[in-house]
Order: C-alpha cells, then structure tokens, then sequence
C-alpha cells in the first residue's frame, strides 16, 4: 500500500477519536474542542496531502480515487452530525448536505461500474473546503467568531448546492448515453 493511501486510512481512523473527544462531556470542555479541532485539522490536512503525492510521484490508485472522496465525507458528516447533536447546527442544513454526498457518491459507484470515472470538480473542491473550515470555527465555537462562522457555514450550505447541480449537468450525459 503506498503513501496516499496510508494517509486516506489514517483519515478514516482518527474519525471516531475526533468524535468521542468533541462530544465528550457534551462538547462543554473547551479545551477537548481544541484537541478536537486539532484533530479535524490534522484529518483534513492528510486530504491535501494524500492528493499532492500521489499526483505528484504517480502513486493514484483506484482505491485512492474511491477511498479518498469516501474518507473526506466520512469526515465531514461526522463533523456535521456532531454539530447537531451538539445544537450548533439545524439537523435540514445537515440533511441537505449529507443527501448531496449520498447522491453524488451513488452517480460516482454507478459510473465506475461502466468504466467511467468522474474526477471532483473546482465547485466539489470550494465546497469542502469551505465545509471543513466551517467545522474548523463550529468545533472551537468562539462567541467573537460568531458572524464569520454563520457566514462560512451558509457559504458551504449554499456551495453544496451549487456543486451538486454542476456536477448533475456536466455529467448528464452519461445518463443520456445509456452508460449508467
């Protein structure tokens, strides 16, 4: 197994130890929010770089290509379940962000069975990104912060729409086509 793909594992393990420390106490301890954020950040950080060796020394693989898009939804809906439980977010928001992974997710499984890959858009790429940096402000939940986490959070509701409708059109086609 090579590098990337060490790193996508290592992102799905640190899943559940992110978890158990943000809601520990019911997410009241501040700083097992820093560790947890820490832990998001250190997550989110092997995504960027699983990605940047793998293209960089040749190293993509078809598990890669499955397992990394996988292990950044894992992560993120983690997050974002956590936020509801913890009342920091309203469990639609989090529908509607899950619901456009399972769709996309589904279109990617059925075009890979026809021997048709789909790469992430620039729309999908803005819209994690603006998911984990909205989680980033959820988790350390800084009352001055407030405004810019609201704003970060809506900014990611409304790029999830945005790249799930992108992704529908350009990739139409394929359904048109009779391939999936």
């Amino acid at each position: 197994m090579n590098l990337p793909n060490k790193l996508t594992i290592a992102r799905v393990i640190m899943i559940p130890f992110f978890v158990a420390v943000l809601l520990w106490d019911g997410g009241e301890n501040q700083t097992l929010r820093y560790l947890a954020a820490a832990i998001f950040i250190v997550a989110s950080l092997t995504d960027l770089l699983d990605g940047k060796i793998a293209r960089k020394y040749n190293l993509v693989t078809n598990f890669g290509k499955f397992m990394d898009p996988l292990a950044d939804k894992l992560l993120v809906c983690a997050a974002l379940i956590c936020m509801v439980e913890l009342k920091q977010l309203p469990a639609w928001m989090v529908i509607v962000i899950i619901s456009r992974e399972f769709i996309i997710s589904g279109f990617r499984l059925v075009a890979s069975d026809n021997g048709v890959v789909i790469a992430a858009s620039y729309w999908g790429k803005f819209k994690t990104t603006f998911q984990m940096i909205a989680v980033i402000l959820l988790i350390l939940n800084i009352k001055a912060l407030a405004v810019i986490t609201q704003a970060c959070v809506w900014a990611a509701l409304a790029l999830t729409v945005i790249s799930l409708v992108d992704y529908i059109a350009k990739n139409a086609g394929i359904l048109r086509e009779g391939k999936m």
